[in-house]
């Protein structure tokens, strides 16, 4: 199973904010999107990734005045992507190994996409479901 797989059921919509604006409506736009990240694009340039984790730490440091800092003193700078192409079982070890849970997903130097440790967890979910599934029915017409 690929990313690509991923995304054609998911879709392909990437929420993402300016790096000049301001944590507040960064947090905003997570909070009602329900979503844990949103990628920092200025125009289609991918300049870094905003997380909850990051929103935390930044509080945690610098109180509450931080939600008045622009997004891109508080975003992660170093963006680890992916491709359609990758398999689940790679992003599965980069996440674990980065201990990160989103990945944009990157073809030819443009953003397509975004695939969170819960798209994958849903994904596996379904696989093993189908699995199990076959086995019931093979094992009815055994």
């Amino acid at each position: 199973m690929t990313v690509r797989s991923i995304l054609n059921n998911k879709g392909h919509q990437v929420m993402s904010v300016e790096p000049d604006a301001k944590l507040a409506v960064a947090v905003k736009l997570l909070g009602e999107k329900k979503i844990g990240a949103v990628l920092v694009m200025n125009q289609s340039r991918l300049e870094g990734i905003l997380s909850e984790r990051d929103i935390v730490r930044v509080i945690g440091e610098r109180g509450a005045g931080a939600l008045e800092e622009p997004v891109s003193q508080v975003m992660t700078r170093k963006v680890v992507t992916c491709k359609e192409t990758d398999t689940v079982a790679e992003l599965m070890e980069v996440m674990t190994t980065g201990k990160f849970r989103h990945l944009p997903v990157i073809d030819s130097g443009k953003v397509v996409g975004l695939i969170s440790i819960g798209d994958i967890v849903k994904r596996r979910v379904q696989e093993y479901e189908s699995e199990q599934e076959a086995l019931r029915d093979y094992i009815k017409t055994a």
